[in-house]
């Protein structure tokens, strides 16, 4: 089998969720970090299918899981944008780098805080030391982005009452100098406007 051959068994395999292709083109001595076009991983490839399996297979041979491709997706990040918490749990134990960023310069916790990802979130907070008060391209941080990119809802106040409970600063504001709470009560969020206040915000 030429290399050629073998990386596009190995790259097809962790498409599939083929486990046994995958061992055996690790075994043959494939770069187990070898990408595509866009840029991706074996691991990215399963962490974006679902394929379990796979992703546990690549961590234990030894996979770079903090790579990223073109459009900035890695595993971990993946697990936080797509609200995958058993991918999330598959890679923790491997300590991803909590500092990569998405494309607009957020990490993991800012996706999911924005898009109403309750238990990715309560996860993140528990379980790793993730910044909770990193800034992204934009100057949100992940408490301004689950107030200003969302509805206000009972998923939005469980995070914004995690984010604060886990040292979410209520007085950092956005660049034009308004806070959360000053966001909240424009957007007629009384609920989070309340959470905030009693914040200390």
């Amino acid at each position: 089998m030429s290399d050629n051959e073998l990386i596009t068994g190995f790259l097809t395999a962790a498409l599939n969720g083929d486990v046994s292709t995958l061992k055996a083109c690790v075994a043959q001595g494939v770069d187990i970090n070898v990408t595509n076009r866009q840029g991706r991983t074996a691991i990215t490839i399963a962490s974006l299918n679902q394929k379990y399996d796979c992703v546990a297979l690549l961590i234990e041979a030894g996979v770079d899981i903090n790579q990223q491709d073109e459009t900035c997706f890695n595993p971990f990040l993946i697990s936080c944008l797509n609200n995958d918490l058993k991918l999330l749990r598959l890679l923790l134990p491997a300590k991803p780098d909590l500092t990569r960023l998405t494309r607009f310069g957020g990490v993991g916790i800012t996706p999911a805080s924005e898009k109403g990802h309750v238990e990715i979130v309560r996860e993140l907070l528990v379980h790793t030391e993730i910044n909770v008060n990193h800034t992204n391209f934009l100057g949100w941080t992940p408490l301004l982005e689950a107030i200003v990119l969302n509805d206000g809802g009972k998923k939005q106040q469980e995070i914004i009452s995690l984010l604060l409970e886990h040292g979410a600063n209520p007085h950092m504001t956005d660049k034009y100098g308004k806070t959360p709470r000053e966001l909240a009560e424009e957007k007629g969020y009384r609920e989070i406007a309340q959470l905030l206040r009693e914040a200390g915000a």
